[in-house]
């Protein structure tokens, strides 16, 4: 097969799938196509056995500041409004109570803080603080079997969106494809892209697709591919594979714990899984591994294209690890994937969300987990936690780890006014129709109202549903 299009996008994640429902279905190019190497879309990071399934909105994931939440809040807003407009059935969803747990007078006035001080209680109008005897009200097992003497606060909020990314990448497909100038191709790994005097040459296993520009949304080969076109050279991958451990029917919504300082993942939570509520998932772990797809030994080779090998890299990498808060948890991390001894070494995590987990009620999850790519600038040998954008002639490169999902939508809308322009602004972009196919459909309620509905909602949610810049450089946002 070969083609001629206006738009090409690589990868059929839940990133490239959006870009590709916002420039299908809100803008006028006349012919956009989307390559998938898998055989199946969202077939690695998306599919909801490898990530968290958890809609961040910054409320309460206490490792964001405020702008950070203000930022990533539109973004998860965005996503919630399409799954409220178009998962009427929850195929796609399910919205239950989530917190962020203090246990112990240290962390409670952390949260307390937070709430009132830093600004969380006015920016999330459903945020509410509440005490141990609301928290056994709508998470039991969270309360009992812990010490009554404990101090005990949380911050919830109704807005739990458990998402199914998987699925819902492949509704943003399928709306996508709706349209006449769309098309699809599976089962097409990208061989090279080479830049034309016309745009770009994207060879590949099934053949090749000239394009005037290119967005490539292939996770952590994104950088890869980057680096061959020349872009990204100062960057490497710090890839961390996600891991999880199960357990029968302990939580009805998401329960965070507070994250440690200085550590740029989440802290373990629990929640219940989006389609099976009777399983509750807690983790994610964070290994440090050589590959960038879990499980794929094929994938070693790839990051070592990625990595370099060079002195700026292994200096970069020794300056991270070396670092007295985070070289113990990596070594830790690595300790949890052990049999028998990674169980118990893990269960301290779980027991602090649900006290009276005991040992033989977890096991690892097996077959779960991806491969988050965090950003490593080898200039000044740093960390650049979060999402990455690197944009060229032409052409923009998405490394997209957590909150990425999350944000999908609204790296879209970003992402479609860049391709307007990369081409000569000949279109239009919708954006006030995809404001209201999306974000307008999200349930607000307004600060008056939000005290008395965060009390009326309280009482329900004990009951599960079952239902670069031009020249090339490098943006990144902040960590998640």
């Amino acid at each position: 097969m070969s083609g001629k299009y206006d738009l090409v996008i690589v990868g059929g994640g839940i990133s490239g799938a959006s870009l590709l429902y916002t420039t299908a279905k809100f803008t006028d190019i006349d012919s956009i196509a989307l390559i998938e190497k898998e055989s199946e879309i969202a077939a690695i990071n998306s599919h909801s056995t490898n990530n968290s399934q958890t809609l961040h909105f910054g409320d309460i994931e206490t490792n964001y500041t405020l702008e950070k939440a203000e930022e990533v809040k539109e973004g998860a807003e965005l996503l919630a409004g399409y799954l409220e407009n178009h998962d009427a059935d929850r195929e796609m969803h399910a919205k239950r109570s989530k917190m962020v747990l203090g246990v112990g007078e240290e962390e409670v006035e952390q949260l307390e803080r937070r709430y009132t001080e830093e600004g969380f209680g006015e920016l999330f109008p459903k945020l509410r603080e509440i005490d141990r005897e609301e928290i056994a009200e709508i998470e039991p097992k969270v309360v009992e079997g812990r010490d009554p003497e404990t101090e005990m606060l949380a911050l919830q909020t109704p807005d739990g969106y458990v998402v199914d990314y998987g699925e819902t990448t492949k509704s943003f497909i399928e709306q996508a494809e709706e349209e006449a100038n769309v098309d699809v191709y599976t089962g097409t790994e990208v061989e090279d892209i080479t830049e034309t005097l016309d745009g770009y040459t994207i060879g590949t296993s099934n053949g090749r697709f000239d394009c005037d520009t290119t967005v490539v949304a292939a996770g952590s080969h994104s950088l890869q591919i980057a680096k061959e076109l020349g872009y990204g050279q100062d960057k490497v991958l710090l890839p961390i594979a996600g891991s999880f451990f199960l357990a029968d029917d302990l939580l009805n919504g998401k329960v965070y714990t507070l994250q440690m300082k200085k550590l740029p993942f989440a802290a373990v939570h629990g929640d219940a899984d989006v389609h099976d509520a009777s399983v509750t998932r807690f983790g994610p772990t964070a290994k440090l591994v050589p590959t960038l797809e879990r499980g794929r030994m094929s994938t070693v080779k790839d990051f070592l294209d990625v990595f370099g090998l060079n002195a700026a890299a292994f200096l970069s990498y020794a300056n991270i690890l070396s670092d007295r808060i985070l070289l113990p948890y990596v070594i830790r991390n690595l300790v949890y994937d052990l049999p028998e001894v990674g169980p118990r070494q893990f269960l301290p995590h779980v027991q602090k969300v649900v006290p009276s987990v005991e040992l033989e009620d977890i096991e690892r999850a097996k077959g779960y987990g991806g491969v988050r790519p965090q950003i490593v600038d080898t200039k000044n040998k740093s960390l650049d936690m979060g999402e990455a954008k690197i944009i060229g002639d032409d052409i923009i490169f998405n490394i997209t780890p957590s909150p990425g999902a999350s944000t999908c939508l609204k790296n879209a809308v970003k992402d479609t006014h860049r391709v307007i322009e990369f081409l000569d602004d000949e279109y239009e972009f919708d954006e006030d129709a995809l404001r209201e196919e999306t974000i307008d459909n999200f349930p607000r309620v307004d600060d008056s109202e939000a005290a008395e509905t965060g009390d009326a909602e309280a009482d329900e949610v004990g009951s599960v549903e079952s239902d670069e810049t031009d020249d090339g450089t490098v943006t990144v946002d902040a960590d998640d």
